[in-house]
């Protein structure tokens, strides 16, 4: 696609063209989402596909050798959808404007709205080729004759570089618990003021007193039985959010099938039998919560299995804090604190550019604001 006689970038579509050494070297091991296994496990399921509007183009950076510098995921879409950061209204003025908004390029994991990086180099190789690889993105995008490209969940830095090279910034927000050196969940509970401290010990006596069992699988504890209730779990959830179930029974089984290690599932058992779940993967330093479902309604199940167990994992871990997904205010009194999100967006026509960049300019201002605010509802004690 793209070359200088040192480094060429070219576009493969679909991730087992490229080896999986070669993918996980320049990723690492700090993010599962990054990692070849997971990306592999979304397309050959059929879950990140053509047919659900997510056409792969992942840009590949080699060497005059062939040696694999650095990767980006990137996907051609013709929707919005699965992405956690929304642009309906910029698709839908631009279209009643005349434009034509899809297909668009996004750089990101799919369904997935864990901060990570995105232009992904083997270590040693100069920083600046995250820049290469950027205009490469945008090189792509107007051969596929793209409006626009959007990388979402981009580390700080990445936001900042790219944003510094003229990309669009956006902000939002999400509620992340951080583990402040504390050795039981008690120590935890210390820090909490005197009333949420009860209010969180009540919840958990009451589901345990419940008589449901509530475990942490990981490994080959988790069998392909939970693997398919899961699933169920899922497509329940997402039923009745009137939201679209990307995700089939093929990825929940590949997933298991090829990184139980770095999974953890959180189940509930009442009887001997799966009755909820909650699905999380591991990084270095972070455990990240994914998917939640249950059979029926079980008083204070939820907080106990997405939450509470997710902080016990992480600091008998040793893991610096817990990514509880997107969305849900009701996550600060259980000690998840309001953390700033990331994205960036390369929009081609200056119509629709112009005035996007000026409504982020005032949603960032809002943003951050709005994150001051709801850390005043923090459940901690006042000077800790």
């Amino acid at each position: 696609m793209d070359g200088d006689g040192q480094v060429a970038v070219r576009v493969v579509e679909r991730i087992g063209a490229i080896a999986a050494a070669d993918w996980d070297a320049c990723a690492g091991r700090d993010n599962p989402f990054l990692s070849h296994a997971f990306l592999a496990a979304l397309e050959e399921s059929g879950s990140v596909a053509p047919d659900t509007g997510w056409l792969p183009q992942h840009l590949v950076a080699e060497d005059e050798s062939g040696r694999v510098l650095g990767v980006v995921p990137a996907y051609l879409k013709s929707h919005s959808q699965g992405e956690y950061v929304f642009d309906h209204g910029w698709a839908d003025a631009y279209m009643k404007a005349g434009g034509r908004y899809y297909p668009k390029l996004q750089i990101a994991v799919p369904f997935t709205p864990a901060t990570g990086r995105r232009f992904l180099l083997r270590p040693g190789v100069d920083a600046d080729l995250a820049l290469r690889l950027a205009q490469a993105s945008l090189t792509l995008a107007e051969k596929r004759r793209a409006s626009s490209v959007h990388v979402t969940f981009p580390t700080e830095a990445e936001w900042s570089q790219l944003g510094e090279a003229g990309w669009l910034r956006r902000t939002g927000l999400q509620f992340h618990w951080t583990n402040e050196g504390y050795r039981t969940f008690e120590d935890f509970l210390e820090a909490l003021s005197s009333r949420k401290r009860k209010v969180i010990r009540k919840e958990r006596r009451e589901v345990a007193e419940s008589g449901i069992v509530v475990r942490a699988l990981s490994g080959s504890e988790i069998e392909e039985r939970h693997w398919r209730t899961f699933h169920r779990y899922y497509l329940d959830t997402v039923d009745r959010k009137w939201a679209h179930a990307y995700l089939n029974e093929a990825f929940f089984l590949r997933l298991g099938a090829t990184m139980a290690d770095r999974v953890v599932m959180v189940v509930g058992e009442a009887g001997g039998k799966m009755i909820a779940g909650a699905l999380n993967l591991l990084g270095a330093d972070a455990l990240y919560g994914r998917n939640w479902g249950a059979d029926g309604a079980y008083r204070f199940l939820h907080f106990e299995a997405c939450y509470y167990r997710a902080i016990d994992v992480a600091i008998e871990r040793g893991l610096m804090r817990v990514e509880a997904g997107a969305q849900g205010p009701h996550k600060i009194q259980r000690g998840y604190l309001p953390t700033t999100t990331y994205s960036l967006h390369h929009i081609f026509d200056p119509r629709l550019a112009k005035p996007v960049a000026d409504v982020l300019t005032r949603e960032r201002v809002q943003v951050t604001r709005e994150i001051e605010r709801l850390k005043e509802l923090s459940p901690f004690r006042k000077g800790e």
